[in-house]
């Protein structure tokens, strides 16, 4: 529990003043909510005094009291407001900060990290954990802070009264203690299995989203949505769990505030009878007996919440305590733009996808890289966008090796065209624009001309201004490739990678995107991932690519003439596709 508000106080940051004059405030908003009882407690008194004939109660007290109570409420609420003003806004600003900074570090990973952490667990973290740290984190530590704080200030005035009556409230707040610590620990041991639960709901949620269209198709959902039932199941049982371990401790800790008071009450009542206190001195231990405990009977929650906290606290620092790809990256400019692998090898884990590869692109120039599925042909690209760092050997970049690249830095130069195009749940223009987002109107058509969609689009019923579906959904395969190639030319990159940019496109949207293409691709270096001999025959070198090695490089013509994979691999797609080389 003083683990978690040490951490959550050290989570502030540059805000930590702010939380501390907070504190401050919480500890006056005490004062100032126990001076009407004592006020109270006071003018009680003085007017059986008066009917017991020992003083006269001056009338004039009435007015004034009732002024000095409405003043004590105001600056109790003023104080409470100051509070809210100083803490409240800490914990927006930093979750809105790590947010952006968790957006930032899964932009600056390598894609490995995918693989080792699901979508459901990276987005629970941001959504979930992230959203308990905004709404809990704060207030929970004030309430346990300025709890006690409320406490002491009442404690004061009870001390000052009574010293032998005040070890009361101290055995009660001592065993109600005891419980919130049973509550904190049950509540950290079970905070984990939780998050877990939470985690793969989330992914089991996703998972069943994404595959309702097999689904439906098939018209079976029995395995699809088990592990949504499982999910949901174990959710349930972990937080009924949780709670029916959390009731017994929290009854227990208000039991011993409530006896705390009791015991408060008959105490000074006693003392009062036997005249070993003054009757006003009675009233008010009496009166402050039913408000001396009020701050610290919701604690129960924080310490139960605190171990929520420390578990997304535990998710957050797990997200980033990924390193970046580019750590030690620089702005590097560049004079040219030719590509160079240098003996380069690379696996995903334990399995070798690239050995020992060596070859260069010269700047300017198309080369195509062909090979069997699981070649390496892909991962090659991906590692030139330094989407993961070589394990031996090096990868060069207008001279510059890609490791001393920001991410941000090195992709300014390359656009990249897959055949799995994603466009996002926004306006076509927002989509394209994303290559460029300073680009004016005269611009954003001009591409969309030369990548032959402005046509479609300008068909649409809000044009430019159409949202498309999410992943881009609502626009069929050739019209999302062709959106895809109006942001590359927008961003008019040196460098274009285009894996399998027309795989899967039909023949009536080929011509289009070939189209495209051409248009894309005019005098820039050019890395091309293709099957189709149309579209690799043209290239100024072809690269084979098999079992993780360049085991052929050349010309489509060069390579025609040899026994090898790709005079293999041209006779397949010869007969595949229905025509022949001339």
């Amino acid at each position: 529990m003083f683990k978690t508000i040490k951490r959550i106080i050290e989570w502030c940051g540059e805000f930590k003043v702010k939380l501390f004059i907070g504190f401050l405030f919480s500890f006056f908003f005490g004062w100032f909510a126990a001076m009407p009882v004592i006020i109270a407690a006071h003018t009680v008194a003085m007017v059986i005094k008066e009917q017991r004939g020992e003083e006269r109660f001056d009338t004039k007290w009435i007015g004034f009291s009732i002024l000095l109570m409405f003043l004590f409420i105001f600056l109790r609420f003023l104080f409470d407001y100051l509070r809210a003003k100083f803490q409240e806004p800490i914990s927006y600003e930093l979750v809105s900060r790590d947010r952006l900074a968790v957006g930032d570090l899964l932009k600056r990973v390598s894609l490995g990290y995918f693989q080792k952490v699901n979508t459901g667990d990276i987005l629970n973290s941001i959504t979930t954990g992230l959203h308990t740290l905004e709404n809990m984190g704060i207030r929970m530590v004030d309430n346990f802070i300025g709890g006690y704080l409320n406490f002491l200030c009442i404690f004061f005035w009870i001390a000052v009264i009574n010293p032998r009556v005040s070890l009361i409230t101290i055995a009660a707040v001592a065993g109600s203690f005891l419980f919130l610590l049973v509550i904190s620990k049950y509540s950290a041991q079970n905070a984990p299995v939780s998050a877990r639960v939470d985690r793969d709901l989330t992914n089991a949620a996703i998972e069943y989203a994404r595959g309702l269209p097999i689904v439906k198709s098939f018209g079976q959902d029995g395995a699809a949505i088990e592990s949504m039932r499982k999910a949901c199941r174990e959710s349930k049982e972990i937080h009924l769990k949780i709670e029916w371990g959390f009731v017994p401790a929290n009854c227990l800790h208000l039991f011993m505030l409530k006896a705390g008071s009791m015991g408060l009450l008959f105490s000074s009542f006693y003392l009062g009878w036997t005249n070993q206190i003054s009757i006003s001195n009675m009233l008010l231990l009496m009166f402050l007996s039913f408000h001396v405990f009020a701050s610290i009977e919701p604690i129960s929650d924080s310490a139960h919440i605190l171990g929520v906290i420390e578990e997304a606290m535990n998710q957050l620092d797990f997200l980033k305590s990924e390193e970046f790809i580019d750590e030690g990256g620089r702005a590097v400019g560049l004079t040219h733009y030719g590509i160079e692998f240098k003996d380069v090898s690379f696996g995903y884990d334990s399995r070798l996808i690239l050995n020992h590869v060596s070859f260069i692109i010269p700047e300017k120039t198309a080369t195509a890289i062909v090979g069997s599925s699981g070649s390496g042909k892909t991962t090659i690209c991906n590692l030139i966008a330094k989407f993961y760092d070589v394990n031996g050997g090096s990868i060069e970049v207008g001279g510059e090796n890609v490791k001393d690249f920001t991410c941000d830095g090195l992709m300014s130069n390359i656009s990249m065209v897959f055949q799995n195009v994603y466009l996002f749940h926004d306006t076509i223009r927002n989509n394209i624009c994303f290559g460029n987002p300073e680009a004016t109107e005269k611009d954003l058509i001009h591409a969309a001309k030369k990548a032959c969609c402005h046509d479609f689009i300008k068909a649409l019923p809000n044009g430019y201004d159409t949202v498309i579906g999410e992943g881009g959904g609502t626009l069929s395969g050739g019209e999302r490739q062709r959106i895809s190639i109006a942001r590359a030319i927008l961003k008019d990159a040196p460098i274009i990678i285009l894996d399998e940019a027309t795989a899967s496109v039909d023949p009536e949207n080929e011509q289009y995107i070939q189209a495209a293409i051409t248009e894309l691709t005019k005098g820039k270096t050019i890395i091309t991932i293709a099957h189709r001999l149309a579209t690799i025959e043209n290239a100024d070198q072809i690269l084979v690519v098999d079992q993780g090695k360049i085991v052929e490089s050349g010309t489509h013509k060069e390579l025609v003439k040899k026994e090898g994979v790709y005079k293999n691999f041209v006779e397949i797609r010869e007969k595949a596709e229905g025509w022949n080389i001339a």
